[in-house]
């Protein structure tokens, strides 16, 4: 059933780029719920959706937003929001938490007013919703490759400040380890990551591909670096299976991702249930 992925240039980039993001998804998923950030990705996602409408609404007055792919200027607000989430986690530093509902509300609400601006919902952006495996292009293909390698490289190099902060924030802090500089660069990997991944599972359901595959590998693994094994596996196969069974049945392969990921948490928690109790 795979094979036809292989005949055709836009599948084969497709499931290259899935591939990718089920690696770098879970990657840093991992992170973000040890962190207890779960919904920051949702946020992020809303702040991309903002910045995609946006690009598309330039698109339909200027030329040169006409061609510039909206996934870029979707990249950039999430990557903006990330900035502004951890500037007012410092201005509410005893409700850190409520940096992430405010940026979430201010995504969807600037979002909504250049969506009615552009005159609505378009095919384009219906397909950024909820992805399209005829949305990747060789030049995305190669932008997600150097994305990848860039990420991965990031991750290898400050694994275990992450860790540390990840777990022990203050004696991380005590330790002299750069709190405010980590934490920066980390949010930046995140909204890049999500940029990334919308092509393939969606805006709407990006933070699922960040989180399930991580709550099914928390059902399994009995330490910190084997829940990233764990968590990569399950990533790989909702991908691959989603993908599949989305272009042979004719759905979106979004939302068969997130579903395939669903399934595999189900049956973790059904097959570990003895061993949690």
């Amino acid at each position: 059933m795979i094979e036809v992925f292989f005949q055709f240039d836009f599948l084969r980039y497709s499931l290259y780029t899935g591939l990718m993001i089920g690696f770098l998804a879970p990657v840093v998923g991992v992170f973000i719920v040890v962190r207890r950030l779960s919904m920051m990705a949702d946020a992020l996602s809303h702040i991309t959706l903002t910045g995609i409408a946006f690009s598309l609404l330039l698109g339909r007055n200027f030329s040169f937003f006409a061609g510039l792919n909206p996934v870029y200027m979707g990249m950039a607000f999430s990557v903006t929001g990330a900035l502004l989430i951890e500037k007012l986690r410092h201005v509410y530093r005893f409700y850190k938490e409520l940096a992430i509902p405010i940026i979430l509300s201010a995504g969807i609400g600037v979002g909504v007013v250049f969506i009615s601006l552009a005159d609505g919902f378009n095919n384009d952006l219906f397909n950024y919703l909820f992805g399209s495996v005829v949305a990747i292009n060789q030049t995305d293909f190669r932008v997600v490759v150097v994305l990848t390698i860039l990420v991965s490289i990031v991750l290898l190099l400050f694994y275990k400040e992450l860790f540390f902060l990840s777990f022990d924030e203050d004696q991380a802090v005590i330790s002299g380890l750069p709190k405010r500089s980590l934490h920066f660069l980390f949010m930046v990997l995140v909204a890049l990551v999500i940029g990334i991944s919308m092509q393939i599972v969606g805006i709407l359901l990006v933070s699922a591909l960040m989180t399930l595959p991580v709550a099914s590998a928390m059902r399994w693994s009995r330490g910190f670096k084997q829940m990233f094994l764990y968590a990569v596996l399950f990533g790989e196969v909702s991908v691959v299976v989603g993908m599949v069974t989305a272009f042979h049945l004719d759905l979106a392969p979004g939302g068969t991702i997130v579903m395939t990921n669903v399934l595999l948490l189900i049956c973790s928690i059904a097959l570990t249930k003895k061993r949690s109790l």
